[in-house]
C-alpha cells in the first residue's frame, strides 16, 4: 500500500481522502486529490468497472469549457495515479459520525474527509413497467437501440437534452414526442429558437454524423440475454454530449423522419395492451395532417394515455424527463440537508450540512448564494467543475487553509450541439429568475444562426446563441463586466457592426 492507508480497528482500511462515485465528478475530484497529496492514498469506490475519464480537454473561453467524455477501465485511472485506489463495490451505508463507509462487499473504510458524487439516475414517469425505457447512461442507450430496431412507433416523453437530441437522431421510426411545455427544449433555449431549429426535425436527411470519439468498454459478460426493454437497472454514469454518435438510431420504416408533437401535456397512464383492449378505449394513428385524425386498428404493445385526452398506442416509451439525485444509500442514520430538488445541498465550499463530507455533480443541490447570472444544471460540465472544485476545498481545509469561490461559478455558460448546429447558452439564457423587468433582444437567419439576449437595466444578464456566431466571447465578457450598454440600443445585434471592436 503506499504511504497513505493503513488498517484501522476491525480490520476497517484508513485513508485521509475517500469519493464515491466513478462518473466525471468523483474521477475529477479523485485526479485532483491525487495531484495534490502524491504521498496519501485516495479511495474511489465505484459500483462500475468503468470510470468516466475526461478527455481533450479545451478551455474555449475564461468560462466556457469544451471536452469529451470517455468510459476507461479504472485500470487506466490507477495507471495514471499510483495512489488512487479504485474499490469497485457500491456503498451500503455510511457513518458520517465515525467516519465509515460500509462497502457492498462487506469492507469498512474509514476515512477523514469524504466527497459524495454518486450522481442521479433518470427520473422514469412509471417504475418497473417493462416498456418505459430511462435514458441516462451508455447501457440504457444501448437497450434503446436494441428495441428501436424492431419498433415502428416509439412515444417519448420529457423536452431535455437528451430528448432533443433522441428525436433529432432516430430515423425509419414514427416518433409521438409529448412534451409539457409550449415549445421543444424548453430547458436550453425559449420558443424562438425552438421555431429556428424545427425545420431540421422535419428535413428529409441526417447531414452524416461526424466519427464518433467515444469509446465503449463492455463488461465481460455484461451483454444483456433477451428480456422486455427496461431490464436492466444497474446504475451507470450519465451519458455525454454526442451519446447517440455511433449508435445506430434506426426503426423497421424506410423514411427518416416522422415526428409529431404534443405540447402542454403529460402521461396520464400507461395501459399495457389487454388494460386497453379491456377498457375499449379507442388510440390515434400517427397524425398526418392538422385535421386528418383517426383511429387506430393496430394492436400495440403498450399505450399512452396523454392529460390532453389523446392515446397513442406504440413498441416502447421512452422516459427522458429529467433526473433525481442519487442519495438513497448515504442518508439512513445521517442528518443532511436535502434541497427541494432532492439533492444534498452544499455551501459555497461544496460541504454539505455534516462535518468533512462533501458532495460535487448531480448528487448536490447547490445551496449558496450564487451569481446573480449563474445557476445550477445538472450538466457535463459542472460536474467537471464541481468534482475539481470539491478536492480543492477539502485540500484546503484538510491543510488548514482558505480558499475563495472557483471563477467557473461566476457566470452559467454551456456549449453543446443539438441538431448538429453549435449552441452556446450564457448567463440567464431563458431570463430565469429576472421577473418581468427585462427585455429580449433577438436576430435570426433561418437556417444559418439565431442570436438572442436578455437584458435588464441596459445591462446583458444572458444570451442563446445558435449556428457560428462567434460571439461568445465578448457576450461573455458584456455579462460579466455588467457594463451598461443602453448607447448601443438595437445596434447590439446588428451584423455590420463590428461588435467586438467596442469591447476589446
Amino acid at each position: 500500500m503506499a504511504g497513505g492507508a493503513m488498517a484501522g480497528p476491525g480490520g476497517a482500511v484508513r485513508g485521509r481522502f475517500a469519493v464515491v462515485g466513478g462518473g466525471i465528478a468523483g474521477v475529477t475530484c479523485a485526479e485532483k486529490l491525487a495531484a495534490e497529496f502524491p504521498s496519501e492514498d485516495i479511495f474511489l469506490v465505484t459500483a462500475s468497472p468503468v470510470i468516466k475519464a475526461v478527455t481533450n480537454f479545451k478551455q474555449v473561453s475564461k468560462t466556457l469549457e469544451e471536452f469529451d467524455v470517455e468510459e476507461q477501465p479504472s485500470s487506466l485511472l490507477e495507471k495514471r495515479y499510483p495512489n488512487i485506489r479504485v474499490i469497485q463495490s457500491g456503498v451500503k451505508q455510511l457513518k458520517s459520525d465515525e467516519h465509515k463507509i460500509y462497502t457492498e462487499d462487506g469492507k469498512e473504510y474509514i476515512y477523514e474527509k469524504l466527497c459524495l458524487c454518486a450522481g442521479a439516475k433518470p427520473k422514469l414517469i412509471v417504475e418497473g413497467n417493462p416498456y418505459v425505457l430511462g435514458i441516462r447512461d451508455t447501457d440504457s442507450a444501448q437497450a434503446f437501440q436494441k428495441n428501436l430496431a424492431q419498433a415502428e412507433r416509439i412515444v417519448v416523453v420529457g423536452n431535455g437534452g437528451i430528448a432533443l437530441e433522441l428525436v433529432y437522431e432516430v430515423q425509419g421510426c414514427e416518433v409521438i414526442w409529448a412534451i409539457k411545455d409550449k415549445a421543444i427544449g424548453n430547458t436550453f433555449f425559449d420558443a424562438g429558437a425552438a421555431e429556428f431549429l424545427l425545420p431540421k426535425l422535419t428535413a428529409e436527411s441526417q447531414e452524416s454524423p461526424i466519427e464518433c470519439k467515444r469509446t465503449k468498454y463492455t463488461v465481460e459478460g455484461s451483454e444483456e440475454k433477451g428480456g422486455p426493454p427496461g431490464a436492466s437497472d444497474k446504475l451507470g454514469s450519465a451519458l455525454g454530449p454526442d451519446w447517440h454518435e455511433g449508435l445506430h438510431l434506426k426503426g423497421t420504416k424506410e423514411f427518416s423522419h416522422k415526428v409529431h408533437i404534443e405540447i402542454l401535456c403529460e402521461v396520464k397512464k400507461i395501459l399495457l395492451q389487454q388494460e386497453f383492449i379491456q377498457l375499449q378505449q379507442t388510440s390515434l394513428t400517427f397524425p398526418k395532417g392538422e385535421k386528418n385524425v383517426e383511429a387506430d386498428e393496430v394492436l400495440w404493445p403498450v399505450y399512452v394515455e396523454l392529460t390532453n385526452g389523446k392515446i397513442y398506442g406504440c413498441n416502447f416509451i421512452v422516459s427522458a424527463t429529467g433526473v433525481v439525485p442519487n442519495v438513497e444509500p448515504f442518508l439512513d442514520g445521517n442528518n443532511f440537508a436535502v434541497g427541494e430538488d432532492g439533492g444534498l445541498k452544499v455551501d459555497k465550499h461544496m460541504h454539505t450540512s455534516l462535518p468533512d463530507v462533501f458532495a460535487a455533480g448531480d448528487i448536490c443541490t447547490a445551496a449558496w448564494e450564487p451569481s446573480p447570472v449563474w445557476h445550477q444544471m445538472r450538466l457535463w460540465t459542472q460536474a467537471r467543475q464541481m468534482g475539481w472544485y470539491a478536492a480543492k476545498c477539502m485540500a484546503a481545509e484538510a491543510l488548514g487553509e482558505s480558499i475563495d469561490m472557483d471563477f467557473s461559478f461566476e457566470l452559467f455558460a454551456h456549449i453543446t450541439k443539438f441538431f448538429n448546429y453549435k449552441v452556446v447558452v450564457l448567463g440567464k439564457y431563458n431570463a430565469q429568475g429576472l421577473g418581468s423587468e427585462h427585455e429580449l433582444m433577438l436576430r435570426c437567419t433561418k437556417g444559418h444562426e439565431y442570436v438572442k439576449v436578455v437584458m435588464q437595466n441596459g445591462r446583458m444578464m444572458g444570451a442563446v446563441l445558435i449556428g457560428e456566431t462567434d460571439l461568445e466571447e465578448t457576450f461573455e465578457n458584456l455579462i460579466l463586466n455588467q457594463m451598461d450598454l443602453s448607447a448601443y440600443g438595437e445596434d447590439l445585434l446588428n451584423p455590420d457592426i463590428d461588435i467586438e471592436d467596442y469591447f476589446d
